[in-house]
């Protein structure tokens, strides 16, 4: 009996997906022939692995970490597993729903039919542990999961911190745990925080009420669905999801995105309270070859590949819009391409999203429209590949602005792709190809104020492949001085290497939100330029922001003489920075970039058009 219900949900299920595809994508209307597109890409990633195929039995890895003084809380085991077979059973329909296949993340069960879960007993106290301990904690868990024959940089993980406070009288939680995530196709972490109150079961409870620390007054229901849907947001960034926010039309139709504010409703829609989270068809798609939605291993070492050419842009008549199209060629094969829409404020967790499908010849066309008037936005490109790889091609990171009438400016990318054979030949360090294009391209331009700063990033650029400082500016002749162009005293970064007046990637260009500079430093975090001034100068200015395609959380710091002179708030958003300093007197100036707290990953930070004065 019970067999036969299952059948007729499934089925019931499945004539649901196949209902909503004949009306919906991309969470837009549908155009004619999309479900056939989308199934074309589930046939291109089936077809790889079926071809000479590599089977995995990789499951998701669950952690429990208590600290040295604090045993785990009662009934951890039933409660994370009603709460990990929740989640799975909402990707399982998410991806169904979207007509991607019955796929969801496989999980390591007992004989009991409960998780199984490792547990790891913390170094040390409680007290000492907070919010910013996930590589402390990390560590700690990696001898356990060595022993039980897991290799934690080949998996994905999922800590669960034994880090919360619950008053049962007077009905308070609070809570002091490590609480994000970062991975991909390989490998991945996820920090969560347990507690008494965290149990599925739970997500349809109006009452009793309590106070959370973080979240106020809340239903004991309406706290699973931040906690639980939290557990399932962490984990998408541990599989690789970006966030992304719904569209209204999608809004209407699902409720919240998953991987935008989603984790604060899933589940509302068991209490009546609204619709609940969803995944957008963009996860849906990048997860659709993952790994361990996929259960197959095949090509999951291989690079990203993916490259895309004969790229056009077009305005809409209206000025409103325009339509990217291109054409992908990758090896491993691409089945989507998706285009990340993110306006100026709001993290990226505002960023919308539109899908294409390539077609038989590998071109696609991505419609953009439905910006934010009076915003600086970025359009960011990924190319999904059938062996998992999802990533962007940070050379085509799209700036524009939209005025307050909802006019589209692209001048600021349409004038860098002027470039692309310069950038093309920095790629190859072709010294001699550079300068024959840089001698075009001071040949070919005007001379007003754009086209002297292409000339500018022409002549840096050139210069880079075999870079060679100028005098320290103790030694620097002249009423100014770009510091780039001076030899440093020390340079170190956090990844790769230091870099002068451009990338040191595909990507090239200095641009901080679409704002394109001729000079700058490459400043990874944690990284640090010092240069000796000789107390000859007076003035400093310059800018400082995230690589443009890099959200990371970092600060930035100015030192003169190990007194700090300049210190940003956190630099998460892409507006470039300004700064302008005295500097009288100072003999030694370092710049400085460190984390925020959230991880290294993308920290991307640079300094830009870093000048000295004499007055």
């Amino acid at each position: 009996m019970n067999q036969c219900l299952y059948v007729i949900r499934r089925f019931i299920l499945v004539l649901f997906a196949v209902g909503l595809m004949s009306s919906m994508a991309n969470g837009q209307l549908q155009q004619p022939g999309f479900k056939t597109e989308l199934g074309t890409a589930v046939e291109r990633i089936q077809q790889y692995h079926s071809t000479e195929p590599v089977p995995s039995k990789r499951t998701l890895h669950i952690v429990y970490w208590t600290p040295k003084d604090r045993e785990p809380i009662q009934d951890y085991r039933q409660r994370l597993s009603r709460v990990f077979f929740d989640i799975r059973a909402f990707y399982r329909k998410e991806m169904i729903r979207l007509g991607l296949g019955d796929k969801t993340i496989p999980l390591a069960t007992e004989p009991d039919g409960l998780l199984h879960i490792h547990l790891v007993q913390g170094r040390e106290p409680y007290a000492n542990y907070n919010g910013q301990s996930g590589s402390k904690v990390r560590d700690e868990c990696l001898p356990v999961l060595e022993a039980a024959g897991i290799d934690a940089a080949k998996e994905t993980i999922v800590i669960f911190c034994n880090m919360s406070n619950w008053d049962p009288i007077a009905k308070k939680m609070s809570q002091n745990s490590p609480y994000y995530a970062g991975g991909g196709k390989r490998n991945g972490t996820a920090w969560q925080v347990d507690s008494a109150l965290l149990d599925s079961k739970l997500l349809v409870e109006k009452e009793p009420i309590l106070e959370d620390g973080q979240y106020g007054r809340i239903s004991v229901g309406k706290y699973n669905s931040i906690f639980v849907g939290g557990v399932c947001h962490e984990l998408g960034h541990a599989l690789g999801l970006p966030h992304n926010m719904e569209r209204s039309d999608e809004r209407n139709a699902f409720g919240t995105s998953l991987m935008g504010s989603g984790n604060r409703t899933y589940g509302d829609d068991r209490r009546k309270e609204g619709r609940g989270s969803f995944l957008t068809l963009a996860d849906g798609l990048r997860l659709a070859s993952h790994p361990l939605f996929q259960s197959s291993e095949k090509g999951i070492d291989l690079p990203a590949s993916s490259k895309i050419t004969d790229v056009d842009i077009d305005l809409a008549k209206n000025s409103k819009g325009f339509q990217f199209t291109g054409r992908v060629e990758a090896d491993p094969p691409a089945y989507a391409v998706i285009g990340y829409i993110d306006s100026d404020g709001g993290g990226d967790y505002d960023a919308q999203t539109v899908t294409a499908i390539p077609d038989r010849n590998n071109q696609f066309v991505l419609p953009c429209s439905g910006f934010k008037n009076g915003k600086e936005a970025e359009l960011r490109i990924v190319v999904c590949q059938v062996n998992g790889v999802s990533i962007n091609d940070r050379a085509l990171s799209i700036p524009f602005t939209v005025n307050e009438k909802g006019i589209v400016d692209l001048s600021s990318y349409m004038a860098i792709t002027k470039l692309s054979k310069m950038i093309d030949a920095i790629k190859r360090k072709d010294a001699q190809a550079a300068m024959a294009e840089l001698s075009r391209i001071e040949s070919d331009l005007g001379k007003n104020h754009q086209n002297l700063l292409l000339v500018n990033v022409a002549r840096s650029l050139a210069a880079s492949i075999d870079f060679q400082p100028g005098p320290a500016p103790n030694e620097a002749r002249g009423w100014s001085c770009w510091l780039s162009d001076s030899k440093a005293k020390t340079a170190k970064v956090g990844w790769l290497r230091p870099t002068i007046n451009r990338l040191p990637n595909d990507s090239v260009l200095l641009t901080v939100n679409g704002q394109l500079f001729a000079r700058g430093l490459y400043a990874h975090a944690p990284s640090t330029y010092t240069y000796d001034l000789g107390g000859k100068w007076k003035l400093l200015s310059g800018f400082a922001g995230n690589a443009d395609g890099h959200r990371g959380g970092v600060v930035f710091s100015i030192i003169g003489d190990g007194k700090e002179l300049w210190r940003s708030k956190k630099a998460s958003e892409p507006k470039p920075l300004n700064f302008e300093l005295n500097v009288t007197n100072v003999q030694e100036l370092t710049f400085q970039v460190d984390d925020s707290g959230d991880g290294t990953g993308a920290d991307w930070g640079v300094w830009t058009d870093l000048k000295l004065d004499r007055n």
